[in-house]
């Protein structure tokens, strides 16, 4: 009877989680620029949110959850001697005409420290509302507001059309 009960969990989680794969692997390569590292930090995530299920509150949305233990595997990650000292190669780039308006914006993005990165990509680029941004980010609501304003506000002079 208790295998029952581990095989209806398994398969809660499982269906609470796969929909957030896709978004988590995009989140973590906007943090940590490498396919492979942010295939890695998916998984780790996974295998923590899986350990820490019991921690989540009745009724309390998975995706800001399960976006959070992203960040912050991300970005413990990034601060291991590993990860700073030794980087893959970057993914191939494609050979055909880059567009210049997303070069541009992407160069712009990579610029911004990580916490507005994080903030402008959660919100933009996998759409949550302000309450899940706030969420994944460890901040009020209003705060993440503050956070996305501030974020796209440094972004507008990299932005700005050049006339020659």
């Amino acid at each position: 009877m208790a295998q029952e009960g581990i095989g209806a969990r398994d398969a809660a989680f499982e269906l609470a989680i796969a929909p957030l794969i896709e978004p988590g692997l995009r989140l973590a390569y906007s943090m940590l620029g490498d396919r492979w590292e942010a295939e890695d930090a998916v998984q780790e995530s996974i295998a923590k949110a899986w350990r820490k299920q019991g921690q989540l509150r009745e009724g309390s949305p998975v995706r800001p959850w399960f976006l959070t233990i992203v960040a912050n595997q991300c970005r413990n990650m990034r601060r291991t001697r590993w990860f700073r000292t030794l980087r893959t190669a970057d993914s191939p780039r494609p050979t055909a005409e880059p567009d210049l308006d997303r070069v541009d914006l992407e160069r712009a993005v990579d610029r911004l420290p990580p916490q507005d990165r994080l903030a402008i990509f959660t919100y933009f680029y996998l759409d949550l509302p302000v309450d899940e941004v706030a969420a994944v980010l460890g901040v009020s609501p209003s705060a993440a507001r503050g956070r996305i304003y501030r974020a796209c506000k440094r972004l507008r002079p990299d932005l700005e059309e050049v006339d020659l």
